[in-house]
């Protein structure tokens, strides 16, 4: 294995990077690697950071308790932590009952262990079309709650959603207007959306909350949702200009203190965890030194 070395961009791994053969809206969403595991893989590898669903660090917390998990970051050098993803937001009944929960778990359980963002989506299953105004109200009031323990909320616009596009996105963040709460522009959900990087590149810095990278075939495979489960590539190993979505963002003027990677694949999911790890944290930061080498030339 790789020897980590120092280097100036911060990686975070997002859930599905190394939780082994779980994906979103699997019968569990738990991972099989225990925490201990995982964190200790990805230190050794050289990222500086990690992202969980809450079922999972649940699960954790119920084995080790809040001061265990807090140890397992801190020890691995883990300097921050997302939780995902909170749907049902802006809704009511007991859709909105259930988030409410989960929100309030995040607020409890989050502010206990530092967390630094909290991602949001639409739910998969709205039928649209999507009330922008009620959503941007919505956010704003959740942004205020998750400001009480000094995190940020971004919202993840996906093409199966509706909220769609990066257009869908600053719709709702820029009319709530709140200073923590801003976007996730993760380079799948651009490029499937049929945005161009020029409108990557246009999205003002302060809605540009956090930044996911990934890779995907040219073609999509089954539906959407199908593909962004299943079929994602390591960063350079698809169709996408990674390179050229990361200079949008910098373009942007996105000045985050990470990047998040974010793998989700049937194939990738079922290798061992020290190679999930190895494998996103080379091919992504390789990413950034072609990216250089370009404004080199």
């Amino acid at each position: 294995m790789t020897q980590a070395t120092p280097s100036p961009i911060d990686l975070l791994a997002a859930y599905w990077t190394i939780a082994g053969d779980v994906y979103p809206c699997s019968p569990s969403e738990v991972s099989p690697f225990p925490l201990e595991a995982r964190a200790e893989a990805a230190a050794r590898v050289g990222w500086k950071g990690l992202g969980l669903v809450l079922d999972d660090l649940k699960a954790t917390i119920a084995r080790v308790g809040v001061n265990g998990v807090r140890n397992i970051l801190a020890d691995n050098g883990m300097k921050y932590f997302e939780l995902e993803i909170l749907a049902d937001w802006y809704k009511d009944g007991e859709l909105r009952a259930s988030s409410d929960q989960f929100k309030r778990d995040v607020l409890e359980l989050g502010g206990a262990l530092g967390m630094c963002n909290l991602k949001v989506c639409a739910s998969f299953a709205d039928p649209g079309p999507a009330d922008f105004p009620r959503m941007a109200a919505e956010f704003a009031k959740l942004c205020e709650e998750i400001d009480g323990i000094g995190a940020t909320v971004s919202l993840e616009f996906m093409p199966f959603s509706i909220v769609r596009n990066i257009a869908d996105g600053l719709a709702i963040v820029q009319a709530a207007d709140q200073h923590n709460g801003g976007l996730t522009v993760d380079s799948w959900h651009v490029v499937r959306s049929g945005d161009g990087f020029d409108k990557v590149a246009a999205i003002p810095a302060r809605f540009i909350k956090s930044v996911e990278l990934d890779d995907a075939d040219e073609k999509v495979v089954g539906t959407l949702f199908e593909d962004t489960r299943f079929n994602r590539q390591l960063c350079g190993e698809g169709f996408y200009d990674i390179p050229g979505f990361i200079g949008a963002v910098q373009q942007a003027g996105y000045t985050g203190k990470y990047y998040g990677v974010e793998m989700i694949s049937e194939s990738y999911r079922r290798l061992p965890l020290e190679v999930m790890a190895q494998r996103a944290f080379d091919t992504t930061m390789a990413q950034f030194a072609a990216l250089e080498a370009r404004k080199a030339k």
